[in-house]
């Protein structure tokens, strides 16, 4: 005999007539629902005999000592390190964190945050690819649990950790500056995330604060963060008019940058020098030692963990709070003065 799929919360909005959202606060026991709403959907679950066991047990000790995790894009070296650390002081403090790579994919996104909504989870904390897609902000409002949101700007009211890159940006712009480098290429993705446009940002305003206009012809923007950034590179570096410093983002775009600056036969920092933001492994034991704009692992964790577990002691009787987090210049052996005089570039 065929037996029929168990009953799902979509089941229960759908027959109460409300969003998975307001079924799901409702079955959390969340205070802000109002009393029909709530009426239609426990009248829905006794109807449909909903009541799987996580929820239960969810209702009974209100918790379930789990936490949702979504990240973008776990091959990001960045996020890997970032669940690690969060996921060492959660599982201190008694809870599971349950992590979700969304791929940076809308449909996904908001897939997985409704997976969230119907597993009782007691917080979340989330990275979306897509801040600015109404789809996931409207995803993000509907959480019932306590939210903490890592480095987006999406306009909800909810808590948030952000890190500084428009004033870190500008400050190494700035330092690039004094060194006498004009022709400063810049080497990111271009998606309009947080982190990325606040870098284009603090890298125009560090210009501007010379009375300098930014070189936007050396402002690279690959597909993604692990887009090949060899060839790229080695168009600027054998142009007319070449850069003397670069900046690049992430492992392997900085990976690609020092591979494209050796093929060229040029020597780190006498001919160009090199600044990475995040701070891989590998940029200790380059020769030359890179230098690196760097954000503080355990800073970030901690003060994602503090949010979401004040959160959840004190429920919705506090506003929002922010976190603010300052990248760090770490001067190894890879930045120099800008050569007086462009040298012939090898190949060119």
């Amino acid at each position: 005999r065929q037996q029929s799929s168990p009953t799902s919360i979509r089941d229960v909005a759908r027959l109460a007539g409300v969003s998975l959202g307001s079924a799901s606060r409702v079955l959390n026991g969340a205070s802000n629902v109002t009393p029909d709403v709530r009426q239609r959907v426990e009248e829905a679950v006794r109807t449909l005999g909903y009541r799987p066991n996580h929820v239960a047990r969810s209702l009974r000790s209100r918790s379930s000592k789990t936490v949702g995790m979504m990240f973008t894009d776990l091959a990001n070296p960045l996020y890997a390190r970032v669940f690690k650390a969060v996921e060492s002081r959660l599982h201190a403090r008694g809870y599971m964190p349950l992590l979700a790579n969304s791929l940076s994919m809308v449909e996904r996104e908001v897939e997985l945050l409704e997976v969230f909504q119907s597993r009782a989870m007691d917080g979340v904390i989330i990275t979306p690819g897509n801040e600015r897609d109404p789809r996931v902000i409207a995803a993000v409002r509907e959480l019932p649990m306590p939210t903490v949101i890592y480095d987006r700007d999406i306009e909800v009211e909810r808590d948030c950790l952000l890190v500084e890159h428009g004033p870190a940006m500008r400050e190494l712009v700035s330092r690039l500056i004094g060194l006498g480098h004009r022709r400063i290429t810049l080497v990111l993705s271009q998606n309009e995330s947080r982190p990325i446009s606040r870098r284009v940002e603090g890298f125009r305003a560090g210009f501007a604060a010379h009375r300098l206009k930014a070189p936007e012809d050396l402002i690279l923007r690959l597909p993604t963060v692990m887009s090949p950034a060899f060839d790229a590179v080695d168009a600027v570096l054998s142009g007319p008019r070449p850069p003397t410093a670069i900046v690049a983002l992430g492992t392997n775009m900085l990976g690609d940058v020092l591979n494209a600056i050796r093929a060229r036969g040029l020597q780190i920092p006498r001919d160009v020098s090199v600044v990475g933001v995040g701070d891989p492994d590998f940029v200790r034991s380059n020769q030359p030692p890179i230098s690196t704009l760097r954000t503080d692992t355990d800073q970030v964790a901690d003060g994602l963990v503090d949010l979401l577990l004040d959160r959840i002691r004190s429920g919705e009787d506090m506003p929002p709070q922010q976190i603010l987090i300052m990248p760090s210049y770490i001067e190894r052996g890879s930045c120099a003065a800008a050569p007086p005089v462009a040298r012939k570039r090898k190949g060119a």
